[in-house]
């Protein structure tokens, strides 16, 4: 069901023949053997590095090599052509029939077309989101949650078996300061009046948190000391915080495995068992550390601390795990999280965090490489800032948070579909603009409605078909005669649908699914110049009046690119449209 691979195996077996045979020497690795689309679609269909990355190895001239691989290839009736060019490189081009097929293969497996085995069952653990349970999601957080939730769909379309895991930072002082924010909102729904000082939380969402506790306490914890109400409250409000989080995921579509608690990791063993573990791998130790850059002598007081060995497993300097007070460092349930993690028994874990947390990707690198033994590895994604944007301007909305935009301020205006495909517009690292009136234009530059309309048009010609009496169910499209698809705009279409199930595992590999978004913008930019060029070539129109056989073939291809639009869309976690309206 991949044609890249095909073509790749054959190129490996014409490989292996040539090393029987003596024209290659013997013990060569072909791992870096790829086969892929060219940069220039006029070089031919797929393209070759075999003769470039074997070259040095083998001793030869890469241009000799390319020249007997060509030789070797040209001997296969799936290929039409096989062309050196330049110093080595081998370009080929494909039997048509093997393009029409690709449609066929399409229709046949459904969504499913271009599902992989990559994974092989491989449990990865994708940790995202986790924003501290304060106050509803922000825009930020936003873009988190749709790259870490599409993340996961593109490693479980291709074969991994994922867990979508949310960490609850509930064991910090900021849970503390919630709960004086909160207590606050009570008192002022007893008719008090209350200031919104030292860092307290003045967003109106906590004022039916106050009030729901003034009406289960009464007023018995006015004028008590936190020594009264703090820990019960600090509960309550966490409660309330993630059940509003929780609301906030599911109207941008996102539903989570796992809620983990770091509060779960206090008084129960869990942090010292994971420090126990990598002091009997020689990585605790009472050091002193060098001064932070930007830090002198004069103004750094050297103090003797308990330390991670982290540079032992890459970092740049060794971590703290414990304050001079005997206390942990924020560091360490982190580290103790990922133990847990660890001990599970996933195979491979991502965090998604946000552009802020940079200085933390080497040090956790560090400790899931030390607790694992380097078996486990970890990958840190981090999201760049949303910045919101409305007719060219910036652009900031009502903030019922106090200090920020909300989710749900975003998914109220412009819809989930909407703000989960804009968000992966660009890749995770890099800034992404939002504009409120872009992402609703009907336009191509609008790409979101660009690959909506491709699906959509798909869906008018199958219902005008209906109407015509020309069937054009599953089956029957399923069993067209393809090769009436002969046409160079038409193979154009099918060509690019026969790279999906390549994209997927490029995607997956790299944990990069902007890459799903990118090629449904292309997939739907060839369908639409189809139909466009079917303007002015009768011949291109997907409903021929008086010819059955050349609507349905036309239909299937047509609706082959809806198959994988849909599929691709559902990566992404976004409806594909049955019309625009």
């Amino acid at each position: 069901m991949n044609l890249f691979a095909d073509i790749r195996t054959l190129v490996l077996e014409s490989l292996t023949t040539m090393v029987a045979e003596g024209a290659l020497p013997g013990g060569l690795d072909f791992a870096n053997v790829t086969v892929e689309p060219p940069r220039d679609a006029a070089h031919g269909d797929m393209a070759t590095n075999a003769a470039m990355v074997l070259a040095k190895p083998a001793g030869m001239k890469p241009r000799d090599i390319a020249e007997a691989l060509a030789g070797r290839l040209a001997q296969d009736p799936r290929l039409t052509s096989a062309e050196v060019a330049g110093p080595g490189f081998l370009n080929l081009r494909l039997a048509p029939s093997l393009w029409q097929g690709v449609v066929g293969q399409v229709l046949q497996a459904g969504t499913d077309f271009g599902r992989s085995e990559m994974g092989r069952g491989r449990r990865v653990n994708v940790e995202y989101v986790s924003a501290n349970p304060t106050g509803p999601l922000h825009v930020g957080h936003t873009r988190g949650a749709v790259f870490g939730d599409a993340l996961a769909s593109l490693l479980d379309f291709a074969g991994h078996d994922v867990t979508r895991e949310y960490y609850i930072n509930d064991g910090g002082a900021q849970v503390d300061v919630l709960a004086r924010s909160v207590y606050l909102r009570y008192l002022e729904a007893l008719g008090r009046e209350v200031a919104f000082e030292d860092g307290t939380y003045p967003g109106d969402y906590l004022i039916p948190v106050g009030e729901a506790v003034a009406r289960d306490k009464g007023d018995a914890w006015v004028d008590q000391p936190e020594s009264v109400w703090l820990e019960e409250l600090r509960d309550l409000s966490t409660d309330a915080m993630m059940g509003l989080i929780r609301e906030d995921l599911a109207a941008l579509g996102v539903k989570m495995d796992v809620f983990f608690s770091e509060k779960s990791l206090y008084g129960t063993g869990l942090i010292e068992a994971a420090i126990e573990d990598l002091r009997g791998k020689d990585l605790i130790y009472r050091g002193v550390l060098e001064p932070p850059k930007g830090k002198t002598p004069e103004d750094w007081e050297p103090r003797e601390q308990t330390l991670f060995r982290s540079t032992a497993h890459g970092d740049d300097v060794d971590r703290p795990i414990m304050k001079s007070d005997g206390g942990w460092t924020y560091f360490a349930p982190d580290i103790a999280y990922h133990f847990n993690k660890v001990s599970r028994g996933f195979d491979a874990l991502i965090d998604v965090f946000g552009a802020d947390h940079g200085g933390y990707v080497k040090r956790m690198k560090a400790a899931v490489s030390a607790l694992s033994d380097g078996r486990v590895p970890l990958d840190i994604k981090l999201t760049q800032l949303v910045r919101l944007f409305k007719n060219g301007a910036p652009f900031k909305m009502s903030k019922r948070a106090g200090n920020f935009v909300t989710l749900r301020d975003v998914v109220d205006r412009v819809g989930p579909d909407v703000t989960r495909f804009v968000m992966l517009t660009r890749k995770n690292d890099a800034p992404l603009d939002f504009d409120f009136d872009k992402v609703l234009e009907q336009s191509r530059e609008n790409p979101v409605f660009y690959v909506q309309y491709a699906h959509a048009r798909v869906m008018s010609v199958l219902r005008r078909a209906a109407e015509a009496g020309i069937v054009a169910d599953e089956a029957t499209l399923a069993g067209a005669d393809l090769e009436l698809l002969d046409h160079e705009a038409e193979l154009a279409v099918a060509k690019k649908l026969a790279e999906w199930p390549r994209l997927v595992e490029t995607a997956a590999r790299s944990n990069e699914p902007h890459r799903v978004a990118f090629y449904l913008y292309e997939l739907a930019g060839d369908f639409h110049a189809l139909w466009n060029r079917g303007n002015d070539v009768p011949a291109l129109r997907f409903i021929q009046e008086g010819e059955v056989a050349a609507s349905q073939a036309k239909m299937a291809l047509a609706r082959a690119v809806s198959v994988v639009i849909s599929a691709g869309l559902g990566i992404l976690g976004v409806t594909p449209a049955q019309e625009m309206r």
